[in-house]
C-alpha cells in the first residue's frame, strides 16, 4: 500500500511542541517570512491562514478585471473572483498551458490581473518567466499560484510573477495541513488590503510547521518532478509529455470506468491519488490524473512507481 504526504515528523513535533507550550521565545512567523522571501525574491510577505485566503487578498487588490485560465487553474479562482464581484475573462489555453499571445485582443480594463498556478493541471510547467514578461509589457499583473512550485532549484517557478501566493494545506510542497502566503514587490497592494489580511492570520502552530518544511522544499520538489519525470518517460499517452509536472495525466475515453479500477489496485492508508477529468482543477476533457505530488517522499523510488506504470498498462491506459 502507497502512503499518502503528510506533513514531515520534525515539522509533526514542533508543531506539537508550539501547541504545548513547550517552545518558548521563537518567532517561527517571522523565520517563515526571511526564507520565502529568499525563495520568492519579493519584499512584501504576509502569512495567511490558507492559499483561499491568500488568493482573496490578491483579488481583493485589483481594481480591473480576472482573467483566468479555462482549465488546468483552481476553481478558487473563479469562486472568490465572482465573490468579490470581479469581471471575470476566461483565457483559451493549451489544456491549461498559457501562450500570452492569446491574451491579445481580448477586451481588457485598466488594473486587470492574470491569475494561474505554477502548473497547469499540475502537469506541466507554465513558462512565468515569458507570461510576467508579457503582463508587465501589458499592463496586467501577474498573479501566480505557486502552491506546487515554491522552491524550484531551476528557479523558472515562483519569481517572476508580480504577486506568489501559496497553499501550505495538505498535500502541498509545503505541507503543513493548513496556512499559506501572499507575497509581491507593491507595498500599495498590502496596504490596501490590510482588512482580509487581519481576518486571516495564521497560527504560530502552522508558523512552526511551515518553518520545518519551508527547508525541505526545494528537495521535495525536485523528488517529485523526478519521479514524474521519470514515469512520463515510461508511458507513451501522457498529456504534455515534454514538460515539468507533479503529476501525470492520461486521456482516455472510459476515464471513470478506467479510474475506478486504478483505484481499488493503487490504494494509500489515507486518501487516494488517482483523479479523474474532466476536471477545470486538472484538464476539461476525458483523462485520468495520477497525483505523485500526493504521495510520501519515500514512496517515490523506483520500484513503486513501476509499480504504477505496471497497474497503468494492465488498465490498458497505454
Amino acid at each position: 500500500m502507497f502512503k499518502f504526504k503528510t506533513p514531515s515528523k520534525k515539522a509533526r513535533e514542533t508543531m506539537s511542541k508550539v501547541a504545548s507550550g513547550e517552545i518558548d521565545g521563537t518567532n517561527f512567523e517571522e523565520s517563515c517570512i526571511e526564507k520565502i522571501k529568499k525563495l520568492t525574491g519579493h519584499d512584501e510577505l504576509k502569512i495567511t491562514s490558507s492559499g483561499n485566503n491568500s488568493i482573496f487578498i490578491a483579488l481583493s487588490a485589483i481594481k480591473g478585471d480576472i482573467i483566468i485560465p479555462d482549465q488546468g487553474g483552481w476553481h478558487g479562482f473563479k469562486q472568490i473572483a465572482k465573490f468579490l464581484n470581479k469581471n471575470i475573462i476566461t483565457l483559451k489555453t493549451d489544456f491549461g498551458l498559457i501562450d500570452p499571445e492569446d491574451i491579445d485582443g481580448l477586451d481588457i480594463k485598466e488594473d486587470s490581473a492574470l491569475i494561474y498556478t505554477s502548473f497547469a493541471g499540475y502537469c506541466a510547467e507554465q513558462d512565468a518567466k515569458s507570461i510576467s514578461k508579457y503582463c508587465r509589457n501589458n499592463g496586467i499583473i501577474s498573479i501566480e499560484d505557486a502552491s506546487a512550485g515554491i522552491g524550484d532549484s531551476e528557479n523558472r517557478l515562483g519569481k517572476h510573477s508580480d504577486i506568489i501566493l501559496a497553499s501550505t494545506g495538505s498535500p502541498k510542497i509545503i505541507n503543513v495541513g493548513s496556512g499559506g502566503f501572499i507575497a509581491g514587490n507593491d507595498e500599495e497592494i498590502f496596504k490596501n488590503t490590510s482588512m482580509p489580511q487581519k481576518l486571516s492570520k495564521a497560527s504560530e502552530i502552522i508558523c512552526g510547521g511551515m518553518d520545518c518544511e519551508l527547508d525541505n522544499a526545494e528537495e521535495n520538489l525536485q523528488l517529485t518532478l523526478d519521479a514524474t519525470d521519470y514515469m512520463k518517460k515510461h508511458l507513451t499517452n501522457t498529456l504534455h509529455p515534454g514538460k515539468r509536472g507533479i503529476n501525470v495525466i492520461i486521456p482516455h475515453e472510459d476515464a471513470k470506468s478506467v479510474g475506478w479500477n486504478l483505484k481499488q489496485n493503487l490504494k494509500t492508508d489515507k486518501r487516494g491519488f488517482i483523479t479523474t477529468c474532466p476536471n477545470y482543477n486538472r484538464v476539461k476533457a476525458k483523462a485520468i490524473a495520477i497525483e505523485i505530488k500526493n504521495l510520501d517522499y519515500r514512496c517515490l523510488e523506483k520500484e513503486n512507481l513501476d509499480k504504477i506504470i505496471e497497474e497503468i498498462e494492465i488498465s490498458n491506459l497505454q
